[in-house]
């Protein structure tokens, strides 16, 4: 055993050590407060910049963004005043982040791309995999760490920062690999809103074909519905169907690494063949929460009006959104910046070229699944 997971167990076993009640509840109001502040900011800049010239960078900036950044801040002022540690009980990551996982379940609504999105699902499976399947390559001649390596190729070939979580959980990866990971998403995604549609004009791609070349590359579901706007309606339509159908195969990649590393990164040489009870232990079981959410959803809207479904699907992603928001503060507050100087700047050059392959893997993938195709 390490000497740090000694010091963690002594921690733990020192009832004088552990952080109050009084300090968690602490805790939970200063992450409650920053949430709050990012909700706000979310709403209030892009009305602040509407008719400016920061217009579009106000619309564009997502919650993410704001979370993780006042995060950072909070957690430099309360390290700076000695009372973050003491916190930290509050700072309750795993916990908002797979009940905001579970609850975007519910805006997958599996009988939409089973029947308007067939090629969608043939482009999510061969893009998924050539993509992971590159970016795990090129990190591992880079030499990254195999569980920074997972969060990277789950992000980048699925759907951005839920597919980070998801990987993160079922790899047991570090809260900074997960802050590192997220981070490079939100970077990538900003100027991809503009650059996608931009040259979806320039190469003259029809809008179903754009659509799902937006679809297929831009990492967070809210990026991709801003690119597919500036398209068009066509175009949006299709880049959603695209991006929700790779959702949810975020599930079946969760499995997959839970498996792989289970049985070839972790296992010892003399450790015996892990048991469907280890593999069930390591298992991230939101993932099942996340697609009961879907499965339910799916049965629900089939039963009312669309009206009545998308007002109630709306408050389930409004919550989605607080508990995400929840998250994101959370890592920024629990950030540590020693974690990550091993990395240094190797996972961005990995992320980038991976980015590059997805860009032109997803075009000749979407010219041959989309041309003529109508939801």
């Amino acid at each position: 055993m390490s000497a740090e997971a000694r010091s963690e167990n002594a921690i733990i076993r020192d009832p004088a050590a552990r952080p109050s009640l009084a300090w968690a509840i602490g805790g939970v109001l200063v992450v409650l407060t920053l949430a709050a502040a990012t909700r706000y900011l979310e709403q209030a800049v892009p009305e602040i910049t509407e008719g400016g010239p920061l217009a579009e960078l106000g619309a564009a900036v997502e919650y993410p963004i704001y979370a993780i950044v006042l995060g950072l801040i909070g957690n430099a002022i309360l390290t700076a005043a000695g009372v973050r540690d003491r916190l930290a009980g509050g700072f309750r990551t795993e916990f908002f982040i797979k009940t905001g996982l579970v609850l975007l379940g519910a805006s997958i609504n599996l009988s939409v791309i089973a029947t308007a999105a067939g090629p969608a699902i043939l482009q999510a499976i061969v893009l998924i995999s050539l993509v992971f399947l590159f970016t795990w390559w090129l990190g591992g001649r880079l030499g990254l760490d195999d569980k920074l390596r997972a969060l990277l190729s789950s992000a980048v070939s699925i759907c951005g920062v839920s597919a980070a979580i998801a990987a993160a959980g079922a790899v047991q990866a570090k809260r900074e690999q997960l802050a590192y990971s997220a981070s490079l998403v939100i970077a990538f995604a900003l100027p991809s809103i503009f650059l996608l549609p931009w040259l979806a004009g320039v190469f003259g791609l029809s809008p179903e074909v754009a659509g799902a070349w937006i679809g297929g590359n831009i990492d967070t579901t809210a990026a991709v519905t801003a690119a597919g706007a500036i398209v068009g309606e066509e175009a949006l339509q299709i880049a959603s169907i695209v991006k929700v159908t790779q959702n949810a195969l975020m599930g079946v990649v969760a499995v997959a690494l839970t498996a792989y590393f289970a049985f070839k990164i972790e296992r010892r040489p003399d450790a015996p063949r892990p048991s469907p009870g280890d593999l069930w232990r390591r298992f991230p079981k939101f993932v099942l929460g996340f697609i009961a959410a879907s499965v339910i959803a799916t049965w629900y809207l089939g039963l009312v009006s669309k009206a009545e479904g998308k007002a109630v699907i709306g408050v389930a992603n409004d919550l989605r959104v607080w508990f995400l928001i929840l998250a994101f503060v959370s890592i920024g507050l629990e950030f540590r910046v020693s974690s990550l100087k091993e990395a240094g700047w190797r996972p961005v050059g990995v992320f980038g070229a991976a980015t590059v392959v997805n860009l032109v893997v997803a075009l000749g993938l979407a010219a041959l699944l989309f041309s003529g195709f109508t939801a």
